[in-house]
């Protein structure tokens, strides 16, 4: 029987224990959760309820730091460049992260697919097309037919050259013939406010924003982006139920990823964590409310799922033919 020397036994328990060792180096130490939008959007509130109940999970704390700026790019190259431990998170708009990697390149300052580990998706939040509720229309084919009866005369709003919004407007278009202008907007408070005012005739807006806007009667919702009717929009039908067949569906992905090279282990680990924290009878009722369908899967779904999204908006772009130099 062959003698087994002290420093081997020695060197076989420490391997045994390297695996874990990672595992409990993530989880015993405070964890940062960084949205690269301004606070008090969609994407902020469902990462602050997250960080709440991952942290009530994992038994230490959750913080979230808002990291805005050039189309969420500086909060995903923080994150991209931060130490590959599994506690510096990003919490994901990759439908936004899809469309600027195709349209800046190497200007976003990380690679999407290559600089990341994507650990969950968590939700999906549909667009809705909202108008005025001045505007005298109840249903998507009288807004086709007005806007067809006035051509080139009235407007849309977005929220930039290439954004989402943008996107879905110029798809509309293509799908029903209508002759409509983009307006520009920083941000979808500011469109919304004028479509209120009657300044634009319609805007895409995610579910969120929507919902939020329905309260006091001036907007009204007509058809949902989306591949479903919405739960807490039950009356609003989807664009393809109207008869109007986009090239897409329009819904912003959520998910949480973190810097390439972090340990596998941790990865999933954080994977089970998240879809626990999921798992809470509040977020379910708060989201549920927004028009945020909640997401559990595994960490590998969430790979092949960014992967597409990449794919989908590069047919797009090419489709529609936007750049960022109209």
């Amino acid at each position: 029987m062959p003698v087994i020397s002290r420093r081997q036994l020695l060197i076989g328990a420490a391997a045994s224990l390297a695996v874990p060792s990672a595992l409990v180096r993530a989880q015993s130490r405070d964890m940062s959760i960084i949205v690269a939008y301004p606070p008090g959007g969609s994407l902020d509130a469902m990462a602050r309820m997250i960080a709440q109940h991952l942290g009530e999970k994992r038994g230490h704390s959750v913080v979230v730091d808002n990291k805005p700026g050039f189309s969420g790019n500086i909060g995903a190259q923080y994150v991209a460049k931060a130490r590959p431990d599994g506690n510096t998170l990003l919490m994901t708009a990759l439908t936004s992260y899809a469309i600027n990697a195709r349209l800046m390149g190497e200007k976003t300052g990380y690679d999407l697919l290559k600089g990341f580990e994507h650990v969950a998706i968590v939700g999906y939040l549909p667009n809705v097309l909202i108008v005025p509720a001045s505007l005298g229309v109840d249903d998507l084919k009288s807004f086709i037919d007005l806007i067809k009866s006035r051509p080139g005369e009235l407007s849309y709003g977005t929220t930039g050259n290439g954004s989402l919004e943008h996107i879905a407007g110029e798809m509309f278009k293509r799908a029903t013939g209508i002759d409509i202008e983009p307006v520009p907007y920083k941000g979808s408070t500011p469109g919304v406010t004028d479509l209120i005012g009657g300044r634009i005739q319609a805007m895409f807006v995610n579910t969120s924003t929507a919902i939020n806007n329905l309260q006091g009667g001036r907007i009204r919702v007509i058809g949902v982006a989306g591949p479903n009717r919405v739960a807490a929009l039950p009356d609003v039908p989807t664009l393809r139920e109207a008869g109007v067949e986009m090239s897409n569906d329009v819904v912003s992905i959520f998910g949480i990823a973190v810097p390439a090279g972090t340990p596998q282990e941790v990865v999933e680990q954080l994977n089970k964590d998240l879809n626990a924290a999921l798992d809470n009878d509040d977020i379910k009722e708060r989201f549920g409310g927004l028009g945020i369908e909640l997401v559990s899967e595994s960490a590998a779904y969430a790979t092949k799922r960014i992967e597409d999204e990449v794919a989908t908006w590069n047919r797009v772009l090419d489709e529609t033919g936007i750049t960022l130099h109209e």
